[in-house]
């Protein structure tokens, strides 16, 4: 049991790897409070995380709902341990064709929402925490039509960076976990069909050298390092789970001669 008698709190712990993460840290005998937004989400995570665990409905951009979600979860299981700070949201921004609501949306998700989790959460943070931040290798892909997106999560990167640095005289670590393309309902608005999702995949496959979409449980496994013991001495660090497409692009399908 890895997370024995510690108490996590996953933001957007209702659906994809958040979810996935809360279903791993319960298996690990952590205590689990998630947060999301979607009523049958929210039911999903409640049948799941049965008497050991709760979810709560807020709304991440908003920071006193976010206030009141943590001051719950610490009400009923005590100082946290582990925070992961997971929700997002995906979008396109392309440039000539974007609003500043649009825009605005996205980051105010994606990043401003980060930080105010984190500050919420601070006071309930034992000594030798663990927060855990999602960031996304779009933040040096250059992906087309992704600015807002993008910069969102090469700004999780390096603010991740500060907060470590920020809190270390208290012992608590911030790392990054950093997912490739994953197979989540992130992708609903691009690939709405099972065979839509079947083409993205096709695509993305062929510029990841292990050829295939992680699965969110893999990008869960990263994230129960970082809120374990055994990175007890890990901070300001990234794992990236993305089958190796950052790291060995020449790797993948599309540039293979045999």
């Amino acid at each position: 049991m890895r997370l024995a008698n510690k108490t996590a709190f996953i933001t957007g712990g209702t659906s994809g790897i958040g979810l996935a993460a809360a279903a791993l840290f319960l298996r690990e005998g952590a205590r689990v409070v998630v947060t999301g937004r979607r009523p049958e989400g929210l039911e999903e995570a409640r049948s799941l995380l049965g008497e050991r665990g709760f979810a709560l409905a807020a709304d991440v951009t908003d920071p006193d709902a976010t206030g009141r979600a943590v001051a719950d979860a610490v009400a009923r299981f005590g100082a946290l341990d582990v925070l992961f700070a997971n929700a997002g949201i995906p979008g396109a921004t392309p440039l000539g064709n974007t609003t500043l609501d649009a825009f605005d949306r996205i980051v105010r998700t994606n990043l401003h929402a980060v930080f105010f989790t984190v500050q919420a959460a601070l006071p309930h943070l034992k000594d030798g925490a663990s927060i855990i931040l999602n960031g996304s290798v779009h933040a040096v892909l250059g992906i087309p039509g992704a600015s807002a997106y993008a910069a969102s999560k090469g700004a999780i990167s390096s603010m991740a960076r500060v907060l470590a640095s920020e809190l270390a005289p208290r012992g608590i670590r911030v790392n990054t976990v950093v997912p490739g393309a994953t197979r989540t309902p992130i992708w609903k608005g691009r690939a709405p069909t099972p065979e839509a999702l079947e083409a993205l995949e096709a695509r993305f496959n062929r510029a990841t050298p292990l050829n295939r979409f992680a699965e969110a449980e893999q990008v869960a496994q990263a994230a129960l390092f970082l809120a374990s013991d055994e990175s007890a001495h890990t901070t300001a660090a990234e794992i990236t789970v993305d089958g190796g497409a950052t790291g060995a692009p020449f790797g993948a399908p599309a540039y293979r001669t045999e």
